[in-house]
């Protein structure tokens, strides 16, 4: 150093200071494009995890919006169940009395016969309206525990065990479901052994 002047020295060492500060920023700071390409990439996955959120969100929409017609729909189809089983016994009455009714009543009381077979026509056009039907099994049919309750069992020579030998209560069903089963007696005899 001993050559260098006093200003070519400061030169020298203004120099070597820019060009250790050039390579430290080089260092410091990254490469703009990098920069550009880590955001994109940020903005890429914010993207689709948004995507992902409104796709789910819109499922969840579509689901209760179905959720939401289904109850509708089952709400019109099953939502007079209480008031259809609590007007059965009206049926049951009006039948009963029918049931009841001899000839000599039916020929002194005819006008007044006449009104209740009006009464429970009616009432039989209304259950249809609503989409209920009668389960009137005849005796002979088969026991179906679906649809009939046994209130009894007793053996009965004509009729297979299984088979119902009397109706105390008709059933009834609201659509394709069970208002209330029909209550009848079964056959408790034997099965016939099958024929060879």
């Amino acid at each position: 150093m001993g050559d260098l002047k006093k200003d070519e020295f400061d030169n020298t060492a203004t120099a070597n200071t820019f060009a250790e500060d050039d390579a430290g920023f080089d260092d410091e700071t990254s490469d703009p494009a990098l920069d550009l390409l880590a955001e994109l990439e940020q903005t890429r996955a914010e993207r689709d995890d948004m995507r992902d959120r409104f796709m789910r969100a819109l499922a969840d929409a579509e689901n209760a919006r179905k959720r939401g017609e289904r109850d509708r729909r089952e709400a019109e189809s099953y939502g007079g169940a209480k008031f259809s089983r609590d007007i059965l016994p009206v049926y049951d009455n009006l039948k009963r009395a029918l049931d009841s009714v001899t000839d000599e009543q039916r020929a002194v009381a005819s006008s007044l016969l006449e009104g209740v077979e009006l009464t429970m026509r009616e009432l039989l056009n209304i259950f249809a309206r609503h989409g209920i039907k009668r389960i009137a099994p005849e005796p002979g049919d088969p026991f179906d525990p679906q649809i009939h309750q046994a209130m009894f069992e007793a053996p009965v020579p004509d009729i297979p065990g299984g088979g119902i030998i009397q109706v105390m209560t008709e059933g009834f069903m609201l659509h394709d479901r069970l208002l209330r089963p029909a209550q009848v007696g079964v056959s408790s005899s034997p099965k016939a052994p099958p024929k060879a």
